[in-house]
């Protein structure tokens, strides 16, 4: 689809897109991503639109900017102070809202999510619960600040954002799309 409307393609008649010139308009990771939504026996309806848009509405975008604002914010946590290599001995019992409950419990199904995926041969699933998870981190971010005065409680919010961004990176980087850390 291109400005809403379905290109003609026709191998007979020679009308066609080729993945070189789709990767060119839209990009690897946008291309990659858009082919692994779908079950490799599914139709695939590829919106060029869509795919390059820089929207909540485009997975691969919506992904990598959750990586990139998790980024963010442990620049400003390091920058103010924060060690990285502390952030395992947070106070997790800190974390008691639901939307905190709802991300660990998604981080917990990651494992399932890739053994399930690699034996079905359906890389389809990894990019869909990346797509949850980010949503579930959005939601997250809009709704609580990170970097709150209590610092027990700052340092459980930042270690669980930092344990979705390396659930993202490592997701992505399976699907062989990149994690950029600004956007």
């Amino acid at each position: 689809y291109r400005n809403g409307q379905k290109a003609s393609m026709s191998t007979r008649s020679g009308e066609f897109v080729t993945l070189r010139e789709l990767r060119g308009e839209v990009g690897n990771d946008a291309c990659r991503f858009f082919y692994v939504l779908r079950k490799s026996d599914q139709h695939l309806d590829f919106d060029l639109d869509l795919a390059k848009s820089q929207s909540n509405e485009n997975p691969v975008y919506y992904i990598q900017y959750a990586h990139a604002r998790i980024c963010s914010v442990l620049n400003a946590w390091t920058e103010a102070g924060g060690d990285v290599a502390e952030l395992g001995a947070a106070d997790f019992s800190r974390l008691d809202n639901p939307r905190e409950l709802a991300i660990a419990a998604k981080l917990a199904e990651f494992p399932e999510i890739i053994v399930a995926a690699a034996a079905d041969l359906a890389p389809h699933a990894v990019a869909f619960y990346l797509k949850d998870l980010a949503a579930e981190f959005h939601s997250w971010y809009n709704a609580e600040r990170m970097l709150v005065d209590d610092a027990a409680l700052k340092d459980a919010r930042v270690a669980l954002a930092a344990a979705v961004r390396q659930t993202i990176r490592n997701g992505m980087v399976m699907l062989g799309v990149s994690c950029p850390e600004s956007m």
